[in-house]
């Protein structure tokens, strides 16, 4: 019996066929792991030789080179019609350095200078300005320094225009002494404030730009507020953001209905209507607001029509013109397009089925619109207002044809001072205010109602 058992337990320990595949296999995926992975820790290589990873590493730098590649038309066109000249505006808003390339030798005088002790300068400084103003002369330099300085103080301009065409005569070396010269060229030269003004506006970077864009202004003694008959600037800035709010809200109101009609008409009736929604397109923006100026005069045909169906009388004719209520009409009218194509978009995905159940279930058509249609259509109004305001808010064409003097924009101010005044530093300046209030105003609209939720279709 013991024999038996020594037999059947020899038997129970011995491995079994199955056991001496399953090992076999085992150490063969160890064999080929080993072979893979290199003996020794060498790295893994790929079928050229070279590392895997270093490979690999090239082939997605090769891949991203490719991508920016395709990209880099759009890149650099959004790099030099974007970004640089808004960046451009940004620097011109607060760079000031004419004013001390110009007249060097008299701005370090100038440091010395204490324009708080009421008393003139000393003669080495009008010795330096002398020596500045005959080299500023002969680089006609003197003309663009005098149109400068006369943002800050009226009358420099032609303060520096008469004194170049006399200065040029002195020799900085011999001539002299120079107070009483260029005191007897003009006597402005010898009042304290002009030698504040040049001093305060010296620097090579200012706030004196913003600060005129909010209606106030730097002297030596800080910022101050500007004249009463002076302050326009803020003004404007209200008018502008408050008929831009009226004319998006004017727009919403005539356009949703017309997006909803749209967007529920049959494809061919809808496309036929579509025609209609996009025909201002094809036609000139000055033309579509000179148009509106004839018809909104007193003797235009908007004004005739009511005199004829007895709404107004003759001797009453409404004033639709030359105001805002003009700017808001002809604005309401170009930008409605910009409004319905969005919302328009929206509704075409809005399911009819979700209406045919509220009604099926009881509610009634204006409760079935108003919660379960429109707030379905809200991420097209919101993509449409956001659209209709910032194209409004930098309007200066329209306001300037037909808003007159009560209708026009800030942009027209901004116009005006890059075209007109050439006070390009003003103009910058409040360009960049004008990029803070939109941005601004978009991040209130992202935190209120969501960016994500805007949707164009």
């Amino acid at each position: 019996m013991s024999e038996l058992k020594g037999t059947g337990q020899q038997t129970a320990d011995a491995p079994t066929p199955e056991d001496a595949f399953h090992e076999a296999a085992a150490l063969n995926a160890r064999e080929e792991t080993s072979k893979s992975s290199g003996r020794h820790g060498d790295p893994v290589l790929a079928a050229d030789g070279t590392p895997l990873k270093r490979s690999l590493s090239r082939a997605l730098r090769r891949q991203k080179l490719r991508a920016l590649a395709l990209i880099a038309p759009l890149l650099i066109f959004v790099l030099f019609s974007f970004i640089i000249p808004i960046g451009s505006m940004l620097f011109r808003s607060v760079e000031n350095s004419f004013v001390e390339q110009t007249l060097p030798l008299t701005v370090a005088e100038l440091k010395n200078w204490d324009a708080e002790s009421g008393e003139l300068p000393d003669e080495a400084l009008y010795r330096a300005f002398v020596t500045d103003m005959v080299a500023a002369v002969e680089a006609k330099e003197h003309t663009k320094l005098g149109t400068r300085l006369n943002y800050e103080q009226t009358g420099l301009s032609s303060l520096f225009r008469q004194t170049g065409r006399k200065v040029k005569r002195l020799d900085p070396e011999t001539d002299g002494p120079f107070k009483e010269k260029l005191i007897d060229i003009d006597e402005d030269w010898g009042d304290v404030q002009t030698w504040r003004t040049i001093k305060t506006h010296s620097v090579k970077i200012t706030n004196g730009y913003f600060l005129n864009a909010v209606d106030m202004r730097r002297t030596p003694e800080g910022a101050v507020a500007q004249p009463e008959n002076k302050r326009i600037l803020i003004k404007l800035f209200m008018r502008t953001l408050f008929m831009s709010l009226v004319i998006t809200t004017s727009c919403i109101l005539l356009g949703y209905p017309v997006a909803w009609i749209l967007a529920n008409l049959p494809s061919r009736s809808a496309n036929m209507l579509m025609i209609l929604v996009l025909l201002p397109f094809w036609t000139s923006l000055l033309v579509r607001t000179s148009a509106w100026k004839v018809m909104l005069q007193q003797q235009g045909v908007i004004n005739d029509v009511l005199v004829w169906l007895g709404i107004v009388p003759d001797d009453a004719r409404l004033v639709l013109i030359n105001n805002q209520l003009g700017t808001i009409i002809a604005m309401t009218h170009i930008l409605l397009p910009f409004m319905i194509l969005p919302m328009y978009s929206v509704m075409q995905t809005i399911q009819p089925t979700y209406l045919r159940a509220a009604k099926s279930m009881g509610a009634t058509n204006w409760t079935a619109f108003w919660r379960v249609y429109f707030p379905q259509s809200v991420p097209g109004i919101g993509a449409g207002s956001i659209l209709v305001f910032i194209l409004s808010i930098g309007y200066y064409i329209t306001p300037e044809i037909v808003g007159g003097t009560k209708g026009v924009f800030i942009s027209n101010r901004i116009a005006y001072h890059i075209s007109s005044s050439l006070n390009w530093g003003l103009a910058a300046a409040l360009g960049t205010i004008l990029l803070a209030v939109v941005l601004i105003l978009y991040w209130a609209y992202d935190k209120i109602v969501g960016i994500d939720n805007v949707k164009l279709g």
